[in-house]
């Protein structure tokens, strides 16, 4: 059993995640459910180490026996980044054993179209500035969904492109623009560090990976403010969720401030979900804010309450409930009505459009 088998198993399996965890066989994640791999035998401690020590660098070795746990990203198949396919892996402890989680990346970036994403994204790359923040749970998608966006900017644009990530996940192909990917600790110390330099970097795009503290979302909403087009990720469930999120992550007496400013800069929120299909594979649903007058307007006036019925009413452009979403899926025979509900946020609202 060695690290390059289980790649290319993980890989052959249409796998999103593969585990180790010592005293369990290794498993992988397959459209959204975990699988045991039966025919390998449980890990032990040992077999853990030598797997995980395998593709670690002699400075990574040390930074993770430093500090018990380590993000990283590593190219398989060949090349520099990675011909089969790239892991965003973090290794950890768990009860004095190391364990690892690895996602896999696809070796290339997919398309708006390819991943069914909504027409509006097409609007986003067309942006020459604002904030747009892609929402979901962990695993479904936010990252593919920025990459998809960004290199539609690189393929057709003359663009600065500078990606802050931790690790870097997608690599991206040549095109017009110019792409800077700075991963935290082999590119710069920190995310404060490189978050104050950003703009020093004369940038017209900026992602930020994930908006992890206050000083993160506060940086990300000036450079916004200043003129330029930036993503990030949150782990919220929908857009008003998303909003209520940023705000109340900043003392009570800085919270007015951080309204007036995201009310400006806001451009668009996409919430988003990976459904399990009828036929095997998953299938992105959707919520999408566009911040019109009236989302301004509400968010200024800390009236959140109110988003959710806005965007059900202005889907004339553009703007998409996620509960219409998943009953069109259900309707088109994508998705079963029981596995539909079991994402609904809304259930009278799913209701009347399922009926």
């Amino acid at each position: 059993m060695t690290i390059t088998e289980l790649f290319e198993k993980t890989i052959a399996a249409g796998a999103s995640d593969l585990h180790f965890v010592a005293g369990v066989v290794p498993t992988i994640r397959v459209d959204g459910k975990l699988s045991p791999m039966s025919t390998y035998p449980e890990l032990s401690r040992e077999d853990i180490e030598s797997l995980v020590f395998s593709i670690l660098t002699a400075e990574q070795k040390e930074l993770f026996l430093n500090n018990k746990a380590l993000d990283f990203s590593y190219g398989f198949g060949g090349g520099d980044y990675g011909e089969r396919g790239r892991f965003r892996i973090n290794i950890y402890y768990q009860r004095g054993t190391i364990a690892a989680a690895f996602r896999l990346l696809p070796p290339t970036v997919k398309t708006i179209e390819d991943l069914s994403l909504p027409e509006i994204c097409h609007y986003f790359a067309k942006l020459k500035q604002g904030f747009i923040v892609v929402t979901g749970p962990t695993g479904h998608g936010k990252s593919t969904t920025i990459a998809s966006i960004i290199n539609e900017i690189n393929m057709a644009n003359e663009a600065n492109i500078i990606t802050i990530e931790d690790p870097i996940e997608y690599v991206y192909q040549k095109g017009k623009s110019i792409i800077s990917q700075r991963e935290i600790g082999q590119d710069t110390l920190s995310w404060a560090e490189a978050l104050r330099s950003a703009l020093r970097e004369d940038p017209d795009v900026i992602l930020i990976g994930e908006m992890r503290d206050p000083e993160s979302v506060a940086s990300a909403i000036t450079m916004a403010e200043t003129g330029h087009l930036v993503f990030s990720t949150l782990h919220t469930n929908s857009a008003s969720q998303t909003i209520d999120r940023i705000i109340d992550s900043f003392p009570e007496k800085q919270q007015n401030q951080i309204r007036a400013q995201l009310s400006a800069s806001l451009a668009g929120i996409v919430s988003q979900r990976l459904i399990p299909k009828i036929s095997g594979g998953r299938i992105v649903a959707c919520e999408v804010l566009i911040a019109n007058n009236a989302i301004k307007s509400n968010i200024r006036e800390a009236k959140t309450h109110l988003i959710d019925s806005i965007i059900e009413t202005s889907q004339d452009i553009g703007m998409i409930p996620l509960e219409t979403t998943l009953a069109t899926l259900v309707k088109e025979g994508v998705i079963t009505l029981e596995v539909a509900r079991s994402y609904v946020l809304r259930q009278e609202a799913f209701n009347q459009l399922i009926s």
